[in-house]
């Protein structure tokens, strides 16, 4: 799709709601990443939110997070931290796009079992961000003003 668009002068100004949809997600990302990294102590915010979200989270995940998360909330909080952080800045810039996105569906899935909320519930945004993520990821966004474009012919992954 971009290859067609580079013969077209005006074919990637058309994209530019994919670059706002991009950016703005970015700044999404880096905005709740360094809130958190800046903010406190996060490692007690979400060992408590979790304690509090344990009866309403998927029955799969539950497991997941009294054997696993809690243990170790230290490194869970940081990772959250600086994966939201990374993410953004990631989508920002339009570089590794692809990866920061699915990168992103994966936080957001985690999240979304952690709280076990239905897919189409109001409160429920980890699934509509999860699904910006998804489109964000399947088409080639970074190429539109991003860092991906000019890169991509030296670093193949980035296609």
């Amino acid at each position: 799709m971009v290859d067609r668009l580079e013969s077209k002068p005006h074919g990637r100004l058309r994209l530019w709601p994919v670059v706002l949809l991009r950016v703005y997600t970015g700044v999404f990302f880096v905005w709740h990443g360094i809130s958190k990294l800046r903010g406190g102590n996060f490692v007690d915010g979400m060992s408590n939110f979790i304690n509090g979200s344990l009866d309403g989270s998927f029955g799969f995940y539950r497991p997941f997070l009294e054997g696993v998360v809690l243990p170790n909330a230290s490194l869970f909080a940081g990772l959250v931290a600086w994966g939201e952080t990374a993410i953004g800045a990631a989508l920002i810039l339009g570089l590794a796009t692809r990866y920061a996105a699915f990168a992103g569906v994966f936080l957001m899935a985690n999240f979304w079992f952690a709280k076990g909320e239905a897919v189409l519930a109001g409160s429920n945004h980890d699934v509509v961000w999860m699904v910006i993520l998804l489109v964000l990821g399947l088409m080639p966004a970074g190429k539109i003003a991003g860092l991906d474009d000019g890169l991509s012919d030296r670093l193949p992954f980035l296609r």
